[in-house]
């Protein structure tokens, strides 16, 4: 599930990556569009693919919705490009599909220790591009700010189907703080530590069943402390 895989992505791909080549890259055959991990839909009729060209596919490289079985392009998913991403290689995306097909979140390194988390609305061979939720900011009153947030050195959002329209979705993020001030406030939804210069780790987990209403706005319930990556 997609939810398993944001949360391990960071750290399993990291791994597997030697320092000297922090990116996983795929160099695509010109009529090469490869299905990402999870790509292929409930339905049988739709998947996500990537492609690109040049060395390592760093050329035009873009993510699109498929109408399979005849794997034919209908799509290209907008906010996934060579300008956001780190890695080309279509193992290195992972999509979680919603169990009638009609929606999609896909999630992929911007930076390397980064997951970017889309959400899109599947409708008429189309991809439309909704809000991801920002549970940091449900439980703060503010989206990150880096003059008043630290320095956030990872982020690793996910998604788990519950229905139709619903899911669950988890939210983890790793700053470096001059204090444990965060910790302190969130209680349960952080874990701190002090580092050897004096600041503080500051690991912020929470989670969150989403119901996706008209409009695709969605409405979330109360937030719960989530799984920490140790």
């Amino acid at each position: 599930m997609l939810i398993r895989r944001a949360m391990l992505a960071i750290a399993l791909t990291l791994t597997a990556l030697s320092p000297a080549h922090a990116t996983a890259e795929h160099d695509y055959a010109k009529d090469e569009y490869a299905v990402v991990a999870g790509g292929k839909a409930p339905n049988g009729k739709l998947s996500i693919a990537a492609h690109g060209s040049g060395e390592g596919g760093r050329d035009k490289f873009r993510v699109y919705l498929m109408a399979e079985p005849g794997h034919r392009r209908l799509a290209t998913l907008d906010d996934i490009s060579e300008n956001n991403n780190l890695d080309t290689a279509p193992d290195s995306y992972h999509a979680g599909w919603s169990p009638d097909s009609h929606y999609v979140a896909v999630s992929f390194r911007s930076d390397r220790h980064i997951l970017t988390l889309n959400i899109y609305r599947i409708e008429g061979g189309r991809a439309q591009l909704i809000a991801t939720p920002d549970l940091f900011r449900v439980m703060t009153g503010h989206q990150v700010d880096r003059k008043t947030d630290g320095d956030m050195r990872a982020f690793g959002p996910g998604v788990e189907w519950l229905g139709p329209r619903r899911f669950r979705f988890s939210e983890h993020r790793l700053f470096v703080m001059q204090d444990a001030g965060l910790a302190d406030r969130l209680g349960a939804f952080c874990k701190s530590s002090k580092m050897d210069d004096g600041r503080y780790s500051v690991e912020f987990s929470a989670r969150a069943e989403v119901e996706l209403v008209r409009g695709d706005r969605f409405r979330i319930g109360k937030p719960e402390p989530g799984a920490f990556w140790e």
